[in-house]
């Protein structure tokens, strides 16, 4: 889907406040909370302009993060603990083999959520259509990228997103499952959405497909997507069993 209503500027115009290059910092495998408090850290900063608009780039070892839309039901059944969170969005997870990039970004006037959700989606969907997922799109009222239901399986989230933007700066972000396990999906409702399923790059091309192959493509396309010269486009999945 496009955005569900006109973006506040023009879609060729960069949504960031700095034209300034980014900030890329690749951090490997790292403790989630630790991270979390490292971004608030950048964030301060970035609205302060002591630093620039920066990008995460990493791997967190096995971590549930509940966002604060999570419903109790949500909840892991296999006992584990939930880190609450104060991004978007309800319960996921994260682990080795899926990529996350978290884009410490301070937007610009009028601050555009929408928009700014929508470019990291566009991205996204970018980066797994050149490994061949060429059906990799958004289901209206859903967000992140889907694999569309085929004969034999539901509709499949490949990509997450949940954000967070304090005093104009964006903080959390994006998820690619790339060769992770599925395993910890299954003891969650995952997104809040129990009509659908998890996939990964590996599963959906039949290859093995790691993180490390995928960052340096989302990380420019993210780049171009900020920027204006990738623009948002529809990329609607017709699907029977998107409920929202």
């Amino acid at each position: 889907m496009t955005a569900p209503r006109e973006p506040f500027f023009p879609a060729d115009r960069s949504i960031r406040a700095s034209d300034s290059p980014l900030d890329v910092r690749e951090l490997g495998l790292v403790d989630y909370e630790e991270t979390w408090h490292l971004q608030a850290e950048l964030a301060a900063q970035r609205a302060d302009d002591a630093i620039g608009d920066t990008l995460l780039v990493l791997q967190h070892p096995s971590t549930y993060t509940a966002g604060k839309r999570t419903q109790p039901e949500d909840m892991p059944d296999n006992g584990l603990p939930v880190v609450q969170v104060d991004r978007g969005g309800r319960i996921t997870w994260h682990g080795e083999g899926q990529l996350v990039v978290y884009p410490i970004i301070k937007l610009a006037d009028p601050v555009d959520v929408v928009d700014f959700v929508r470019r990291i989606e566009e991205a996204m969907i970018a980066t797994i259509r050149e490994f061949g997922v060429d059906k990799a799109g958004r289901i209206s009222g859903r967000s992140g990228v889907w694999v569309p239901a085929d004969e034999f399986r539901r509709d499949r989230k490949i990509g997450q997103i949940g954000i967070r933007i304090t005093r104009g700066v964006t903080m959390h972000g994006l998820s690619i499952n790339c060769n992770n396990t599925l395993d910890y999906f299954g003891h969650i409702v995952a997104c809040g959405i129990n009509d659908a399923d998890v996939t990964t790059l590996s599963l959906e091309t039949g290859r093995e497909v790691t993180p490390e192959d995928v960052a340096p493509g989302v990380v420019d396309k993210l780049a171009s997507a900020f920027s204006g010269e990738l623009q948002v486009a529809d990329h609607t999945i017709a699907s029977g069993n998107a409920k929202g």
